[in-house]
């Protein structure tokens, strides 16, 4: 099974997500996206494979969201396109991409859902948090 990370390592979230896909047995295609952003093409796609607009992808915390006025209903799809690729801090993370479908992985469990051995076992995330395990069938929130 192939799966891609939009990953930034400087985020506990992505770094969690990471782990548990390691742990599921997989080992991801990752995509730095601060030092290699995608494509607007492949930015527009991963979008719509999310189900989102880019507004609902836009990372505010630690980012230029504030300073560029992004809350501001005046920007089209187009122009925050534009600013996501201006300035890839602001497109949310972590993104993963497998062949059971494309999330947000916000909670990092969510990720579960995406993996072809979404049992990994107990997982404790950096900040202590225990993920128990997952029974077969069923399905994070």
């Amino acid at each position: 099974m192939t799966i891609t990370i939009y990953h930034n390592p400087a985020c506990g979230t992505s770094r969690n997500t990471l782990a548990m896909i390691r742990q599921s047995g997989e080992e991801p295609e990752i995509v730095e996206y601060l030092k290699t952003p995608p494509s607007r093409d492949k930015l527009i796609a991963l979008i719509a494979a999310l189900g989102m607009t880019p507004r609902a992808l836009l990372r505010e915390k630690g980012t230029p969201y504030a300073a560029l006025d992004l809350a501001n209903p005046k920007w089209s799809d187009d122009e925050l396109i534009d600013f996501m690729m201006a300035h890839p801090i602001l497109i949310n993370r972590p993104i993963v991409v497998s062949p059971k479908g494309v999330k947000l992985c916000r909670p990092s469990e969510a990720v579960l859902d995406l993996l072809a051995v979404a049992d990994i076992g107990r997982f404790v995330k950096e900040d202590g948090e225990v993920v128990p395990p997952r029974t077969p069938g069923a399905r994070a929130g």
